[in-house]
């Protein structure tokens, strides 16, 4: 049966070179990097290369950079620890309803825990409006959390406008940026962002490593405490391997974006137009263009469950998902949808389609003669449609 990965938004298979270079310090340097014998000194000279191949592709300096188990911790560092560190200054945290669960829960426990939280509604392609945030901003803001790419529909935000906003009114700016690494130029010091999180396994990294962007001059208070490990901001022996291996992922990332960027975005045209063209009844969920993330097909495709699509679909070999693989197991529709304006009926319906370097046109010529199919056979089972073309 043909295999064929769409959904390179939840997790990308590692790069063989990745791979290669991370099995020699399982193996060969097993050092502890916080040693001070030889062992522990080629470890150390190693994180000190990978912290310098992460900072250089955001446009970041070395010691502005803190590794993480991944961006969910990342994220929890920069929220729990700017909103603690800045809470004599303020307690009025800002974000937007369409937020990854590690940002937008964290935001509410601080919330439930003596704190005020804006949530920035989003228009229907999912974009926050400028205008909106700063009428939102008090003379107690201390935070604003605002996605770079949203992992569900693809759009992008006006981060660099964001950013100046809050520069001006000195609010710290944070920015997960998990899901536009490689996918988007960044460039922390030009877009004014103060923490940015970033993930591995979304740029064919190992899973399990993270970092935080710390601009210099910035206090994040610590969430945890042990050793001196990464400038006390994450006690803990760091994950060498790992950390190496994300070095590696995003030096590769660096290389290939100018041409990955532009070859993805002509697969995703190719499948979204074919989409809307085969299948009637569909929405393309999010912006469409320069303002979706390169790798990103969002539909809803009314009248059937999203979830007896994927069964569907992973039957014939196409892996997909129906929203955010962190999600998945949930049976509420996505918020972000919702927070889009979409019926709990129409979110239910959704299919993303997550494209990575090793799909090809044949893998979406595949999938565009399979999908109508599938949905054409989904469809004569379901009441609702049926019902409908009566």
């Amino acid at each position: 049966m043909r295999r064929i990965y769409l959904d390179h938004s939840a997790t990308t298979p590692v790069d063989p070179q990745v791979a290669e270079l991370m099995m020699k310090y399982y193996v060969e340097f097993y050092g502890n990097p916080s040693s001070v014998h030889l062992y522990g000194r080629e470890v150390r000279k190693a994180l000190d290369e990978a912290r310098t191949q992460v900072a250089t592709l955001i446009g970041a300096d070395q010691a502005e950079i803190t590794f993480t188990s991944g961006g969910t911790e990342a994220d929890n560092i920069a929220i729990q620890g700017a909103a603690k560190s800045r809470a004599k200054k303020g307690k009025h945290l800002i974000t937007s309803a369409i937020e990854h669960h590690a940002v937008l829960d964290t935001c509410k426990y601080l919330a439930k825990n003596g704190y005020d939280l804006t949530i920035l509604p989003v228009d229907e392609e999912g974009l926050v409006s400028v205008d909106e945030l700063k009428k939102a901003i008090r003379p107690d803001t201390i935070l604003v959390s605002i996605m770079h790419a949203n992992n569900e529909v693809g759009s992008i935000q006006p981060i660099e406008e964001i950013g100046k906003i809050t520069k001006e009114l000195d609010i710290l700016f944070h920015v997960d940026a998990v899901q536009s690494l490689g996918k988007c130029p960044i460039d922390v010091k030009a877009m004014n962002i103060d923490l940015l999180t970033i993930s591995s396994h979304k740029i064919y990294g190992p899973k399990g490593v993270g970092a935080l962007y710390i601009r210099k001059g910035v206090r994040i208070s610590p969430l945890m405490f042990g050793g001196a490990q990464e400038r006390k901001i994450r006690s803990g022996t760091e994950n060498a391997p790992g950390i190496i291996g994300f070095g590696k992922a995003c030096e590769l990332s660096g290389q290939r974006m100018k041409s990955e960027i532009p070859y993805l975005t002509g697969l995703r045209d190719k499948l979204i137009d074919g989409i809307m063209s085969r299948i009637d009844n569909v929405k393309l969920n999010g912006p469409r263009g320069q303002k979706r993330l390169s790798n990103n097909v969002n539909v809803s495709i009314n009248f059937i469950e999203g979830e007896s699509l994927l069964l569907s679909l992973d039957m014939i070999g196409v892996a997909a998902s129906s929203g955010s693989a962190c999600t998945s197991g949930s049976l509420d529709p996505s918020h972000v949808l919702l927070a889009m304006g979409m019926s709990h009926e129409v979110a239910h319906g959704s299919l993303r389609l997550s494209l990575g370097k090793q799909n090809t046109d044949e893998d979406i010529e595949f999938v565009l003669e399979e999908l109508p199919k599938i949905v054409d056979r989904l469809r004569v089972m379901s009441p609702l449609y049926n019902k409908t073309s009566c």
